[in-house]
């Protein structure tokens, strides 16, 4: 560590910080979906106690981007660091306490807590990469590793919500999640920078909503590319897995932990399967789309057909998971790329107020259409929101 740069021994704890949250963010899903499902609850009332949870993102990512720069990431990262503490605590209680508006308002704290956390630390790493030669291609590598490794945790944390389920019960898994995260914002509180991303000039509260063209687009693209995700992802695939192939806890979270943890190691390795350099081409974000909704459009026929259901499901999302990651990458990438040095964290702040938009609209379809109309009714409507983020990735810039 002694030989390592000030920047590198910043991005290591950065990413430290994120991994520490993603884990107990995944595990916290998973517990809450197979928790209540258990105690009898439909999808469309589980997708309602996350609705809280999107929609304080939404919020935090607009604000939470302006209040980065105008006093630290540091700061805004530790906030969501403690925020996530208090909100496993909360839901730590008896199961008599947990009625839904309690478990709603928890879910809202953890909801901010984790997009403070991840704006905080994809917005670091602008400022952490030195201007130089190959500044683009560094800067792309360490947001790939930071948002690769991140996924990849975070499937870890849905196997490890699972577990945690079956061997400890609800209450005590999230009472051992609290005390580890805990840790780590002691940790936090000593090692981060008091100055980083903080803007030269403090930014005014309307410039929240000024962006550049390729900002909007880029964004337009990104709420329609998560809301594609999470209509089959969030809500729809556990329960389908536990009800129509009678799956234990342990399996839903070990297959959906697997998923997620090959989509981080994809997202992770992404600039060598696009072979970017210095420059990047725009069309490149076009081309991957394009190749997803082709995926997933393959995927919901064989679906509807009932074309050997379990092994299309396993495979195809797989294939899903794939191509959906080299997109999401490429997404990071270009966010960070296209943001202002001085307050990086108002652009990235908006941007992933448009993500958490789509994790929003995404969830809520994701219990209705499942509940309503079943499971191919969800990629049906994944098809349509990725045709939407094909257009959205047209009017990009087609040269960087």
């Amino acid at each position: 560590m002694k030989n390592l740069s000030q920047a590198v021994k910043q991005y290591l704890i950065v990413t430290g910080n994120y991994w520490a949250f993603t884990l107990t963010d995944g595990a916290l899903r998973m517990l809450v979906v197979l928790h209540f499902y258990q105690l009898g609850y439909g999808g469309l009332e589980i997708a309602s106690l996350f609705l809280f949870y999107e929609f304080f993102g939404i919020v935090t990512n607009l604000v939470g981007g302006w209040l980065g720069a105008r006093i630290g990431l540091n700061k805004t990262m530790n906030i969501g660091l403690a925020l996530q503490v208090i909100a496993l605590a909360m839901l730590a209680v008896p199961s008599e306490f947990l009625i839904v508006p309690y478990v709603m308002f928890a879910q809202a704290l953890s909801g901010i807590a984790k997009d403070l956390n991840k704006m905080s630390a994809k917005s670091s790493i602008k400022g952490l990469v030195k201007d130089k030669g190959n500044a683009d291609s560094q800067l792309y590598r360490w947001v790939a590793i930071l948002t690769g490794s991140k996924n990849a945790l975070k499937g870890a944390g849905f196997f490890l919500g699972g577990a945690l389920l079956s061997w400890f019960g609800f209450q005590l898994a999230l009472a051992i999640m609290a005390g580890a995260l805990l840790v780590v914002f002691a940790f936090s509180l000593y090692g981060l920078q008091d100055d980083l991303g903080k803007a030269k000039k403090k930014p005014k509260f309307n410039q929240l909503f000024a962006k550049s063209r390729e900002i909007n687009y880029l964004s337009a693209a990104r709420l329609c590319l998560f809301a594609a995700r999470d209509i089959w992802f969030v809500i729809a695939l556990p329960l389908y897995l536990a009800s129509v192939f009678s799956w234990q806890h342990w399996q839903v979270g070990a297959y959906i932990a697997s998923w997620v943890i090959g989509y981080g190691i994809v997202q992770g390795v992404a600039p060598k399967l696009t072979q970017i350099s210095s420059q990047l081409n725009i069309n490149q974000a076009l081309f991957w789309v394009i190749n997803l909704t082709l995926t997933t459009l393959v995927l919901a026929l064989l679906i509807h057909y009932q074309v050997s259901i379990e092994w299309t499901l396993l495979i195809g999302l797989m294939v899903f998971g794939v191509v959906f990651a080299v997109n999401s990458s490429l997404h990071s990438y270009l966010i960070v790329k296209y943001a202002d040095k001085d307050g990086t964290s108002l652009d990235v702040g908006f941007y992933y107020m448009a993500n958490a938009a789509g994790r929003l609209l995404g969830t809520l379809l994701s219990g209705y259409l499942f509940q309503v109309y079943g499971f191919a009714a969800c990629l049906w409507g994944a098809v349509i929101l990725l045709t939407a983020s094909a257009v959205c990735s047209i009017a990009l810039p087609k040269k960087d």
